[in-house]
């Protein structure tokens, strides 16, 4: 395994930073959202560690790594568009979710991938790509979004409707004590 460079190590930054920002903000907040500062760290590092991942060449060609980039960033477009437009009404927030939570599967795999492809630095744990120990974290991972979002939805359905789509999960006395 090569070195890490030091836009690798830029963009392994970027990631490291998105995840702790988006951990925090999912245990703070239980949905990553663009309405707190948290979650703007989260997306905007994530969209930079997909961006640089884009650049990043180690056989020459577009691979993997490239295609779950391009999947990262189809979730951000997908997740912002959810909560901009709310083009998907009352499914909107949970799309939103959806789409943002993929982002934690999405740096998980090539995290994984990386760390046990290159530690320890003499003896890597893993030396190829189809290795048991890859697909089950893989396994794990992708189990773990699927609970973690189906905690999300059973947590958006029980908040109030959304009734001033600047403030989110806002009850209606709180819209009506802002008139009077």
């Amino acid at each position: 395994m090569p070195e890490i460079t030091l836009f690798g190590w830029f963009h392994t930054l970027m990631g490291v930073v998105a995840l702790v920002a988006g951990i925090y903000t999912l245990a703070k907040f239980k949905v990553i959202e663009l309405d707190n500062r948290s979650g703007q760290i989260s997306l905007g590092c994530t969209l930079v560690a997909a961006v640089t991942a884009l650049a990043i060449y180690r056989r020459g060609e577009f691979g993997p790594a490239h295609a779950l980039a391009v999947l990262t960033l189809l979730a951000l477009i997908a997740g912002t568009i959810a909560a901009k437009t709310k083009i998907l009404g009352k499914l909107s927030p949970y799309a939103q979710a959806m789409s943002y939570s993929a982002l934690f599967l999405f740096h998980m795999i090539p995290a994984i991938t990386d760390g046990l492809m290159r530690l320890p630095v003499d003896a890597p744990i893993v030396t190829d790509f189809a290795d048991p120990l890859l697909r089950g974290f893989y396994l794990a991972f992708l189990v773990t979004y699927l609970i973690g979002f189906g905690l999300q939805v059973m947590w958006l359905r029980k908040q109030p409707r959304r009734l001033d789509t600047t403030r989110p999960y806002q009850s209606a006395s709180t819209c009506l004590n802002r008139f009077s």
